[in-house]
């Protein structure tokens, strides 16, 4: 499951990362919105307290998709998105307790890491793909090869800062498995029902991760 995920992601290049206030009004069409552009994934945040629901009903009606949760904190939160059919696990940072639970309920889990120390004891667990956020104010892509020296067994989701213009940058460094960005589902856009524009961005975005990986 984590081998087909990861390169399921890794093909699209772009994880948007989604926060819904009222999913029953919004999940699905966002979904389709996202598909129609090219980027069948999601990681639905906790930031807003129905992430599982909004994970639950994006699957229904986009089953194509690879739909996982944000901001992932809590026990309790990891046994929700399994419960909603969630496909992955997105944490701020590194909690040990969290990666065994997730590891043990057998739910793919990519934790947050911007240290030596964290990315060691990712070793430890086995993990493989790491989240590195906030990517741009700890440091960046400069960073995230520095660390590559010493742990070149992993590959990275970098999240926080990433927009257009520097999503080709980062694609292009061979350690990327694929960026988190927020800019293509901003919450104008979903507030305002603007899933033409949501499918312009994707689309936008898809081009870049082409010609990033034609580098």
């Amino acid at each position: 499951m984590m081998e087909h995920l990861t390169e399921f992601i890794a093909g699209i290049g772009l994880v948007p990362v989604v926060k819904l206030n009222h999913p029953e009004r919004d999940a699905a069409a966002l979904g389709k919105a996202l598909c129609a552009g090219g980027i069948p994934v999601a990681e639905i945040t906790f930031r807003a307290p129905d992430a599982d629901t909004a994970i639950r009903l994006m699957k229904q009606s986009c089953p194509e998709m690879a739909v996982g949760a944000g901001t992932v904190t809590s026990l309790s939160q990891i046994d929700r998105v399994i419960d909603s059919g969630g496909d992955f696990l997105v944490s701020p940072g590194f909690d040990p307790e969290l990666v065994a639970y997730a590891q043990e309920k057998g739910i793919p889990i990519f934790p947050g890491c911007t240290t030596a120390s964290e990315y060691h004891q990712a070793l430890k667990f086995g993990l493989t793909v790491l989240k590195f956020f906030p990517a741009e104010q700890s440091g960046g892509l400069e960073k995230i090869k520095a660390l590559a020296a010493p742990f070149p067994m992993f590959r990275i989701m970098p999240t926080g800062g990433i927009h257009l213009s520097n999503l080709g940058t980062y694609l292009a460094c061979p350690v990327i498995l694929a960026c988190g960005g927020s800019y293509m589902v901003a919450q104008e856009l979903i507030d305002g029902n603007r899933w033409e524009e949501i499918t312009a961005l994707c689309r936008q975005s898809v081009e870049i991760v082409r010609q990033a990986r034609l580098c």
